[in-house]
C-alpha cells in the first residue's frame, strides 16, 4: 500500500499521484505541466496500460490534461470525476489536443521552409475524443464502491464548477486506510459556485498550497472595482483585456459585468460591449447553465428562479469562428475582450495582447494565478517588451492584476480547512505550490496542528502502513527541458505500444490456449514484417 507523488511536488501545476494498492494500479489527477520546468518530474513507474482507475479531482488541464497522452500510452481503465467534471473534460481535453494539434502545424510549416525537423503534438484530438469513453460521471456527496480495494466519494471543493476533493478509503488484505486529496480548495464566498465542503477524517491529507504563503486581501466589491477600471480605460478611449480561463474564471467575469451593466455602474458608458473570444468558453458557459442545480449557490439559484441569468446581459457577444475574433481588433470602439489562455500562453489572447499591448490607453487585467516562466508571469511582474508570433511588442498599456478574486484558499483558509477535520490525519502531504511554498506551508501546519506534515518531491514514495518514506526522488533543479526531436517523440508513442502489447498478453494468461496461439502468431508475424 504505497502512494508515489508524480507532478505539482514542490511545483504548482502537473498534479498527478500514483497509488499502488495490493494489485491495483491508480492515479489521482494526471495534468499537464504550465510554465517553466524546477524539478524533472518522475514519470508514472508502470506501464500505461496496467493503470486500473484515475480519479479527477476536477477539469482544469494542470490536473486533468495528459488523460490522452496516457490513453496513447495504452490505459484502458477507467476515469472516475464528477458530473460536470466529465461534462467539462469532454470540451477541455479536445481543446487542449485541437491547440498542439495547431501550433505544431504552424511550426512545422515553418520547419519545412528551413529544412528542419518537424514538431509532434503530445496527443492528437482522435486521442482525446477517445479517452473520453472511458469516463464514469459520478454525482457529490455518495460513496462509491470502485472495486473490493477502492471506495471513494467526491465532496465539493469550491475552486470550480464541478470540482472536488476526494475521499478514498482503500484495503490490501486486512489493512486499510482512509485518504483525502484535496484537489485545488476554492477560497470561499464566490461568485456561482457553492463554498468547499468540510473534511471530517482521514489517516493521510494531501493538500494543495498553491496560496500558502499570503493571506488574500479583505475581498473588494469586484463589481466596483472593475466598474472603476472599466471608466477609467474607455475615458481614455481604450479595450479592456481579460486574459482569463476559459472554465470558470470567464464565467465569473461575466457575472461581475452583469452586476456592472444591471446596477448602471458606468452611466456614460452603459452600452459598452463585451466580447468573449473563445469557442471553449462558449460551450463552458453551456455547460455552467446546465448543472445550477448541482453546483451553483444559493442565492444564484435564487436569481434564476426570478428569471435573471447571472451570466447573461445586453452586449454580450459571443465570437467562435477566427474571422470573427480577428474583427473584433477592427472595431474602434472601446471595448472589453475576454479571451483564452488565462496565463497567456497559448489561444487567442495573444493576439488580443499583439493587438493592444503597445497602445497605451488600453488596459490588461489578470484575474487569476499566474506561474512563474509563462507571459502572464512576464507581464505581472514589469516586462517592457514581450515577442508574440515572432514579433517583438512594446508594453505600453496598463497591466493591473485585480486583487481579490482567486479561486484558491490562502494560507487562513486551507489552516481553518484542515483544523475542521474532526479526527486529524497521521501525516500531511503539502503539495501544489511553489518551491519554497510548500515547505513553508508544511511547516506551518505541524507548528498548528502538531500533525507531521511534509512537502515531498517528485520521485518521493510513501508506505501508508508504515506512515514512511520508503524510496526518496531526486532534489536536483533544471533549467529547462530538452526538447525532444519529432523522431524520438514517434518512436516514444511506438515504444509505448510495444508496452501495451506486452500488458495485454499478461491480462490473456488464463486465456485458452487455442486463443493465445493465435494470438502469438498474430504478434509473429508482425514482428516478421518489421525485423530488419
Amino acid at each position: 500500500m504505497r502512494i508515489e507523488f508524480i507532478g505539482a511536488a514542490h511545483e504548482v501545476t502537473g498534479s498527478c499521484h500514483y497509488l499502488e494498492i495490493g494489485e491495483k494500479h491508480i492515479l489521482v489527477d494526471c495534468g499537464m505541466e504550465q510554465g517553466a520546468d524546477i524539478y524533472e518530474n518522475q514519470d508514472i513507474p508502470v506501464n500505461a496500460a496496467t493503470i486500473d482507475y484515475v480519479f479527477v479531482t476536477h477539469a482544469h488541464i494542470d490536473h486533468s490534461g495528459l488523460l490522452p497522452l496516457l490513453f496513447a500510452r495504452g490505459f484502458r481503465g477507467q476515469i472516475y470525476a464528477t458530473n460536470a467534471t466529465t461534462q467539462l473534460c469532454n470540451i477541455m481535453l479536445k481543446d487542449s489536443a485541437h491547440i498542439q494539434e495547431s501550433e505544431a502545424e504552424w511550426k512545422n510549416r515553418k520547419a519545412r521552409r528551413a529544412g528542419k525537423a518537424e514538431v509532434i503534438p503530445m496527443y492528437s484530438v482522435e486521442d482525446a475524443e477517445k479517452v473520453l469513453n472511458y469516463f464514469v460521471p459520478c454525482p457529490y456527496d455518495e460513496r462509491i464502491d470502485v472495486c473490493g480495494e477502492v471506495s471513494v466519494c467526491f465532496r465539493d471543493a469550491g475552486h470550480l464548477l464541478g470540482s472536488s476533493f476526494i475521499e478514498m478509503w482503500v484495503s490490501e488484505g486486512e489493512e486499510s486506510c482512509k485518504l483525502i486529496f484535496s484537489g485545488d480548495l476554492g477560497n470561499g464566498n464566490r461568485a456561482l459556485i457553492r463554498d468547499p465542503e468540510k473534511p471530517v477524517s482521514a489517516d493521510y491529507l494531501i493538500i494543495e498550497s498553491t496560496y500558502g504563503d499570503r493571506e488574500h486581501d479583505v475581498p473588494p466589491d469586484y463589481a466596483a472595482e472593475l466598474a472603476q477600471v472599466l471608466a477609467q480605460t474607455f475615458s481614455r478611449g481604450g479595450n479592456v483585456v481579460i486574459p482569463a480561463f476559459s472554465v470558470g474564471r470567464t464565467q465569473e467575469m461575466l457575472y461581475y459585468l452583469r452586476q456592472i451593466k444591471q446596477n448602471r455602474m458606468l452611466p456614460s458608458f452603459q452600452n459598452f460591449e463585451v466580447y468573449v473570444d473563445s469557442p471553449l468558453a462558449v460551450e463552458a458557459t453551456s455547460i455552467f447553465n446546465a448543472n445550477v442545480s448541482e453546483c451553483f449557490r444559493e442565492e444564484d439559484l435564487e436569481m434564476i428562479r426570478s428569471g435573471v441569468n447571472p451570466i447573461q446581459f445586453p452586449g454580450l457577444r459571443k465570437t467562435v469562428t477566427s474571422d470573427e475574433s480577428r474583427a473584433i481588433n477592427f472595431d474602434p470602439n472601446p471595448k472589453v475582450i475576454i479571451s483564452a489562455s488565462g496565463m497567456c500562453e497559448a489561444g487567442r489572447i495573444r493576439h488580443h495582447l499583439k493587438h493592444n499591448l503597445w497602445r497605451p490607453e488600453c488596459t490588461v487585467i489578470f484575474v487569476g494565478y499566474q506561474v512563474p516562466g509563462t507571459l502572464g508571469h512576464t507581464l505581472l511582474n514589469g516586462a517592457s517588451e514581450v515577442k508574440l508570433f515572432g514579433e517583438e511588442i512594446q508594453v505600453r498599456a496598463q497591466i493591473l492584476n485585480l486583487p481579490g478574486i482567486s479561486g484558491h484558499a490562502d494560507r487562513e483558509h486551507l489552516t481553518a480547512w484542515v483544523q475542521s477535520m474532526e479526527k486529524l490525519p497521521r501525516r500531511i502531504f503539502v503539495v501544489h505550490g511553489e518551491d519554497a511554498v510548500t515547505d513553508g506551508f508544511a511547516a506551518h501546519l505541524t507548528e498548528v496542528t502538531g500533525v507531521e506534515a511534509t512537502a515531498p518531491y517528485s520521485g518521493d514514495i510513501y508506505d501508508l502502513l508504515r506512515n514512511a518514506c520508503v524510496v526518496y526522488g531526486s532534489r536536483k533543479r533544471v533549467e529547462k527541458k530538452a526538447k525532444k526531436r519529432a523522431r524520438s517523440a514517434v518512436f516514444d508513442r511506438l515504444l509505448a505500444a510495444g508496452e501495451r502489447l506486452l500488458a495485454v498478453i499478461h491480462k490473456n494468461r488464463e486465456g485458452a490456449n487455442k486463443d493465445l496461439a493465435k494470438f502469438a502468431d498474430q504478434i509473429n508475424a508482425l514482428c516478421e514484417k518489421w525485423d530488419r
